[in-house]
């Protein structure tokens, strides 16, 4: 059903995430390492979730793509350790991220997407409404964090240039899906893939409150 994927597509670029005010921020170098420190744990909530949102999906998914949907979890699994490598370039010890709970406002963010995940097409809708800008926004992280806070070494930037490629695939596996559901479950989706994308806007806004 391309006609969802244009209006999700316009969703995400009338929503993009590079709009967000910490993400403005931190491409004009104007963030501190501690507010990078701050988002470094906030987002670790999200990057070790992704795998159980994969997992939730699984349990609905016909058998013809489950083979692929595992590769792709467990790619997500491996994606973990080089986040908590790039915190720990900012300061962040591994059993502190570990331990951290985070804010409240990150917890709520989490506890919505979560849900989102409970059926094959919505979970892939939100999946794409996750991933779809994630290339990109990597890209102008990685610009950021060289150019204005020092920070260009591997463990810095490996999750970063990771994702400038991995979520194109990823995305790509959710799109087709997508391409094949039928067009009355089009307005559920869409707003499935609005969800998310909020969601994923409340981590930065928690970010942004706190640590700005």
């Amino acid at each position: 059903m391309k006609s969802l994927i244009i209006k999700i597509d316009n969703l995400i670029e009338e929503m993009s995430l590079l709009n967000h005010p910490f993400y403005v921020e931190w491409s004009a170098g104007k963030l501190s390492l501690d507010s990078l420190n701050g988002y470094s744990q906030e987002y670790y909530h999200l990057v070790k979730a992704v795998p159980s949102f994969v997992d939730s999906i699984m349990e609905h998914c016909p058998e013809s793509i489950k083979e692929e949907l595992v590769s792709l979890k467990n790619e997500e699994v491996e994606h973990i350790d080089p986040w908590i490598k790039f915190a720990s370039e900012l300061g962040v010890a591994q059993n502190q991220i570990k331990s951290y709970s985070g804010l409240g406002k990150t917890r709520k963010a989490i506890e919505e997407i979560s849900p989102l995940m409970t059926s094959f097409e919505g979970g892939a809708a939100a999946m794409y409404a996750l991933e779809q800008e994630v290339p990109k926004i990597s890209s102008t992280k990685i610009e950021g964090l060289k150019e204005f806070y020092g920070l260009s070494s591997d463990d810095a930037l490996d999750y970063f240039k990771i994702h400038t490629e991995a979520d194109i695939r990823h995305a790509d596996t959710w799109r087709k899906i997508l391409e094949e559901t039928p067009i009355e479950k089009e307005e559920e989706l869409f707003e499935i893939a609005k969800k998310s994308l909020m969601a994923h806007s409340m981590i930065l806004d928690a970010c942004y409150e706190e640590y700005c």
